[in-house]
């Protein structure tokens, strides 16, 4: 716990002292939604399509995380743990299908 604790203040002070520092007027100044800040400094716009990658990415992250334990510990299942696993898949799989015929 003390070693975390210091090496958390050496990193907080080692930012304070090799971090750039900055400071004008528009980054204190009140931020509101839909008000445009940093003028020339914002963000493009990206299209769609990329947030369906990013949705499909996070389904087959979420599919890893619920089948990986069921490889770990595949014999201690037996039948009954198989038959749910396939039964996610087919799920899964189901949506994917449906996302694919989408375009």
């Amino acid at each position: 716990f003390v070693f975390v604790t210091i090496l958390t203040i050496v990193f907080l002070l080692l930012n304070f002292i090799l971090a750039p520092h900055n400071p004008y007027q528009e980054k204190y100044s009140i931020f509101e939604c839909g008000f445009h800040s940093f003028l020339g400094q914002n963000r493009t716009q990206f299209g769609v399509k990329f947030f369906i990658f990013a949705l499909v990415y996070l389904l087959l992250d979420l599919e890893i995380l619920v089948i990986y334990p069921y490889g770990i510990s595949v014999y201690e299942n037996g039948i009954y743990g198989l038959i749910v696993v396939l039964i996610f898949i087919g799920i899964i799989t189901a949506g994917f299908v449906f996302e694919l015929g989408k375009n």
